[in-house]
C-alpha cells in the first residue's frame, strides 16, 4: 500500500500573489500532491501537503481538477524514466482544471477559464496535485463540449494519437490503415480520428472485451492481435496491401502486418513502444513524441468537436488512491483511461 498521510486538517494559511491584474487574488499556501522521495514502487508514494508552486511572468496556475493517469507515471515512479529536477519529486504529466492566475507576461488566458495542459517533466512539479504552474505554451483551452474529467482524461493521449494520424503518418482519404493497440488509451482515440479522417481502418485490440471495446467506438473492422491470423485478416482487409500503419504496441502482430505493406508504405509509432519495428526494406518507419503547444491544442479542440470524439473513462479515483490507479495500471488490459479527481 501506498504512504498515505492524513489530509484532513488542511493549512489554512495562504499567500496573496500579485498579478498584472489591478486585483489580487488568494491562493492557499499548501495544497495536496503525491509525491516520492526516492524511486520505487507504490509504497513510494505519498500523499501529503506541499507548497503550492509560484508562477513565473511566462507561466500560468491551473487548479486542476482531473489528471490523466498512464504507464510512462509508472515509469517514472520506477525510475526508469528519471527527472532532472530531485526530489521530492510530484508525478503526473497532464490534465485539466481552471486557470487560478496568470504570469504578467501572458496574454491568451484569464483566470477562471476552462484549460488542458501537457509537460514532460514540469520544473515545477508534475500534475498530481491540486495546483500545477506552467508555461502558458504548453496550455490549451477546454472546448466547450468536454467536460474538466474527460478534457484530463484526453489531453496527453489525444495529443499523441492527432499527431500520429495527422502530422507523422497524414492519413488520406481512402487509405487503408492498421490501427495496432486500438484498445489502448492511445489507440482508442487514434482509430476514432483515423475513420474521421476517412480511412478504412483495420484495428487490433486485446481479448474479446478490447475487441468489443474497440467496436463500441464505431469501429467495424476491430480484430484479436493475440489469436487471429493477423496477415490473412489483413489481406481480406486490403488485398492490394497496406498504406500505412499506426503502432502503440509492439510485437508479433504488428511485426506480421508490416509483411502486407505496399512498397513504400508508411509505419509510425510514438516512442516507447516496445518492441519498437524493426527496419523494413519496402516501408518507411518513422517514431515521433507528443509536443504540445497553443497550435497543437487549437487542432485538438477542432478534432474533437468535428469527429465527436468519444473518451471512454475506465475509473475515477481520488488523489489519495494514487496508488491503486498505479496498480491498475501495472496490472495490464484496461479498457478506458484512469483518471485522478482533486475535487473535494
Amino acid at each position: 500500500m501506498a504512504k498515505q498521510r492524513s489530509t484532513s486538517r488542511r493549512s489554512s494559511a495562504a499567500t496573496t500573489y500579485r498579478s498584472h491584474k489591478p486585483s489580487h487574488v488568494t491562493i492557499p499556501a499548501t495544497m495536496r500532491a503525491a509525491v516520492i522521495d526516492r524511486y520505487g514502487g507504490v509504497a513510494q508514494l505519498d500523499v501529503r501537503e506541499m507548497p503550492v508552486p509560484r508562477h513565473a511572468a511566462h507561466e500560468v496556475l491551473i487548479r486542476l481538477d482531473t489528471v490523466g493517469v498512464g504507464g510512462w507515471d509508472a515509469s517514472a515512479r520506477a525510475g526508469d524514466i528519471k527527472s532532472e529536477h530531485g526530489f521530492p519529486l510530484v508525478l503526473g504529466t497532464d490534465g485539466a482544471g481552471v486557470i487560478a492566475d496568470v504570469g504578467s507576461r501572458v496574454t491568451r488566458f484569464k483566470r477562471g477559464d476552462r484549460v488542458q495542459a501537457y509537460v514532460f517533466d514540469n520544473p515545477k512539479g508534475g500534475f498530481y496535485a491540486e495546483y500545477v504552474a506552467v508555461s502558458a505554451k504548453y496550455v490549451g483551452h477546454v472546448p466547450k463540449v468536454l467536460d474538466l474529467e474527460r478534457a484530463g482524461a484526453l489531453t496527453v493521449i489525444g495529443l499523441t494519437a492527432l499527431q500520429g494520424v495527422d502530422d507523422t503518418l497524414r492519413v488520406q482519404r481512402g487509405e487503408s490503415v492498421i490501427v495496432h493497440g486500438a484498445s489502448g488509451n492511445v489507440g482508442m482515440i487514434a482509430v476514432q480520428l483515423a475513420k474521421w479522417r476517412g480511412a478504412r481502418v483495420l484495428a487490433t485490440a486485446s481479448g474479446a472485451d478490447g475487441v468489443a471495446f474497440v467496436r463500441d467506438l464505431g469501429i467495424g473492422n476491430v480484430i484479436d492481435g493475440k489469436s487471429d491470423d493477423i496477415e490473412d485478416e489483413v489481406r481480406q482487409f486490403a488485398p492490394r496491401g497496406l498504406d500505412a500503419v499506426l503502432a502503440f504496441s509492439g510485437g508479433d502482430a504488428l511485426a506480421r502486418s508490416l509483411d502486407v505493406l505496399k512498397k513504400g508504405g508508411r509505419v509510425v509509432y510514438p516512442n516507447g513502444v516496445e518492441p519498437a519495428p524493426r527496419k523494413r526494406a519496402r516501408a518507411r518507419i518513422r517514431p515521433y513524441d507528443a509536443e504540445a503547444s497553443p497550435e497543437a491544442f487549437t487542432r485538438l479542440n477542432r478534432a474533437v468537436v468535428a469527429s465527436r470524439l468519444r473518451v471512454p473513462i475506465y475509473t475515477s479515483l481520488p488523489l489519495e488512491q494514487v496508488a491503486k490507479a498505479h496498480q491498475l495500471i501495472e496490472k495490464g488490459h484496461v479498457l478506458g483511461k484512469i483518471v485522478l479527481t482533486t475535487r473535494g
